[in-house]
């Protein structure tokens, strides 16, 4: 059996990688397009919405909400979902710098 070597890796690249790999569908992005519009939906707001079945934005909304990308708010029956802003944050930092890091080698 193979060992990670995960743990090798600056925390803040592990949790950049983690956190751009959620973000590796565009039915994902989407999703994230659609709160960041509305502020809130529910599952089914977001399936009347993307070209999707329920099964698969569950799905997408399990990954999202797994990275901290999204968060759930549960008001009696019903739940809906919003952005995981202190994750969207930490995230735009984090992409920010490094694509200033990047921007060195090609100035």
């Amino acid at each position: 059996m193979a060992h990670s070597k995960k743990h090798q890796f600056d925390k803040e690249d592990i949790k950049l990688a983690e956190l751009a790999k959620a973000l590796g569908h565009p039915a994902r992005v989407a999703i994230l397009h659609t709160l960041a519009r509305r502020k809130e939906c529910s599952c089914g707001d977001l399936v009347d919405e993307l070209p999707l079945a329920q099964a698969t934005v569950s799905q997408h909304l399990k990954a999202l909400k797994a990275a901290g990308l999204i968060e759930l708010k549960c008001e009696g029956p019903c739940s809906r979902y919003r952005l995981g802003a202190k994750t969207i944050q930490h995230f735009t930092k984090g992409i920010g710098s490094f694509v200033d890091r990047l921007k060195t080698c090609c100035d």
